[in-house]
């Protein structure tokens, strides 16, 4: 029997979309669900202010009337405008090990593009840059994390089976065990820069996620990312929305921000790290904080019930790079990393042409234990 392919025209119809990914992942020990909850803000086009610029659909599969996958298929214009493309991006991606599946939902998301006027399909992605992208090519016996994409091994086999898709990009990810104390490279370096460009640490606090100091850091990340693998800025209302959502949510003292004291304390540099909520949120059934799910997420984020942290984003404005000044960031969170009780840290995607990121664990054991790949493929 052929393929079904159902557009999600009903909120109940989307609560079906999220809901498949736990139903395809129950039990598997390496996904970490998100929570419903933000699925559903990300997903809702009167919740998520990306659809300020971006326009989505979103498909289920069926075979022989039993659900059998799901995507979403979304056009970024302001992403097609900065990078002179234009691009229907797939994102949302699950489905089961059958060839005949993939492809409907693809081919889907390749006709909604071309009745939009795209001529390629790329993904997977988000509607911007903070939400998971990457599919999963190696790493498939590792814990995922939850800024990321976690997928069976079949899924990179399906793309190679269905021809036509070429890499566009691949990301690699960092596993970092935390050391006894800090690497006496970060030491020296920071103790210099301090002295020698007037760079200092900031620990944001309460008051500044209220007083628009949080908006600035987000700003900083614009300037970071600006010129990576298909980033676009965040708007304003953006910035607005995530300071408003996940700032409060922080453990402050895993967030640090270097100063620039000949430069007004302007921010040059900012490192955002959480606890890792990997074992948590696996233990909110179905993506739901009720009835229990909330203790174990709050265990880990607030009283730190967990051996890992995640270093979520890490960037410095460019003329901070060369300078060292990464060394300052690290040299004040180790510390606090090993009053945790953290054993590990791990990194999110980084492009792996990226050598200069890269080269900012050089101080710390570090292992490339994962790696991620972005597709495309001409629709014409």
């Amino acid at each position: 029997m052929s393929v079904e392919i159902k557009k999600v025209e009903t909120r109940k119809e989307l609560t079906t979309f999220i809901d498949f990914h736990y139903d395809l992942y129950a039990g598997c020990p390496y996904d970490v669900p998100n929570l419903f909850i933000d699925e559903m803000t990300t997903l809702r086009k009167d919740k998520n202010v990306a659809f300020d610029f971006c326009e989505a659909e979103y498909y289920l599969a069926y075979k022989n009337g039993k659900l059998a996958g799901r995507v979403a298929a979304i056009i970024n214009h302001r992403a097609n405008e900065r990078w002179n493309v234009k691009d229907v991006r797939f994102g949302w991606l699950d489905f089961i090990d059958d060839t005949e599946v993939s492809q409907a939902l693809l081919d889907a998301v390749a006709e909604y593009g071309r009745k939009k006027g795209m001529n390629s399909v790329v993904g997977p992605l988000g509607f911007t840059d903070l939400d998971p992208e990457g599919m999963l090519i190696w790493g498939f016996d590792k814990l995922g994390t939850m800024p990321t994409i976690y997928n069976y091994a079949y899924y990179p086999e399906h793309m190679e089976k269905m021809g036509g898709w070429e890499k566009d990009n691949d990301y690699v990810e960092y596993y970092m065990p935390v050391p006894d104390k800090v690497p006496e490279k970060y030491e020296k370096l920071a103790t210099i820069i301090e002295k020698r460009y007037n760079l200092h640490v900031k620990k944001i606090t309460k008051a500044d996620i209220h007083n628009g100091y949080a908006h600035e850091v987000f700003r900083v990340i614009n300037e970071t990312y600006k010129d990576l693998y298909g980033f676009v800025e965040l708007t304003e209302r953006q910035i607005d929305q995530y300071v408003k959502s996940y700032m409060p949510g922080l453990d402050l003292n895993l967030v640090t921000v270097i100063v620039d004291g000949n430069n007004n304390d302007r921010i040059a540099g900012v490192g955002i790290t959480m606890p890792s909520l990997s074992h948590a949120l696996q233990k909110c059934h179905r993506g739901r904080l009720l009835p229990f799910g909330w203790w174990h997420v709050l265990r880990a984020a607030k009283f730190h019930k967990t051996d890992g942290v995640d270093l979520l984003l890490i960037g410095f404005r460019p003329e901070y790079r060369a300078k060292g000044a990464n060394a300052l960031l690290f040299a004040d969170l180790i510390p606090r990393y090993i009053d945790y009780g953290f054993k590990w840290g791990e990194s999110q995607v980084e492009m792996e042409s990226n050598s200069g990121v890269q080269s900012q664990w050089s101080a710390l054991e570090h292992i490339n234990h994962k790696r991620r790949r972005c597709y495309r493929k001409a629709i014409g």
